[in-house]
Parts: structure tokens; sequence; C-alpha cells
């Protein structure tokens, strides 16, 4: 799994095999927390003819239905990523994140 792309504090999209998934931070007052979802071949299309607004306004909507509520009827609760997903995700972040702090500090 790669890092793609990422608008900070709001999402970041991943890459694993030919697959996008996006992780969508949700902050609903002290409570924070991030969703991830495998997108569908529509959210992909929409993604490629959209842009990156389109991803902020899918991060919004994951957000705004509170997936991890119980009494949620989101749409994306049964969407969640597996642990397996998530965990080649924050090891993706990581690497992405070290390279990053690299590249500034070679740039210095």
């Amino acid at each position: 799994m790669q890092v793609l792309d990422h608008e900070p504090q709001r999402w970041f999209l991943f890459e694993a095999n030919g697959a996008l998934y996006l992780d969508a931070n949700c902050n609903h007052g002290v409570f924070g927390y991030s969703f991830m979802i495998r997108l569908t071949a529509a959210e992909v299309q929409r993604y490629r003819d959209e842009g990156r607004d389109y991803l902020s306004w899918l991060a919004g909507d994951i957000h705004n239905s509170a997936p991890i509520l119980s009494a949620s009827s989101s749409p994306y609760q049964t969407r969640k990523a597996s642990q397996e997903e998530e965990a080649q995700a924050r090891t993706a972040l990581a690497g992405w994140q070290a390279e990053r702090i690299q590249a500034f500090r070679g740039a210095r």
C-alpha cells in the first residue's frame, strides 16, 4: 500500500494492488477518528472526473454520516476497511511521513 495524495487534516488517498482507499479524518468535538473505505468503481470514476474536490466531498460525507456510531444509518458503516488494510495504510503512512521529514531536513 502507498500514499497517493492527501488533504491535510481531511483525508489520505491510498493505493494497493490497483484499488483505491480513502481514509477520512472525522472529528466530532473532542472525539476524533479516521474511517477508511475502499472506493467503489463509481467512486473511482468520480475521482478521475472531478479530482481532489470529489475526495474532499466524500471525506466530508463520511464525516457527517458518523459511521462509527451504532445508531448511525451511514452508508459507509458496512464498508469499513479491514484491520489488515488499515494496518497496511498505517505502515505506508509512517514511511511516507519519514520520507517527507528526510526531504525537509535535506532542503535546509
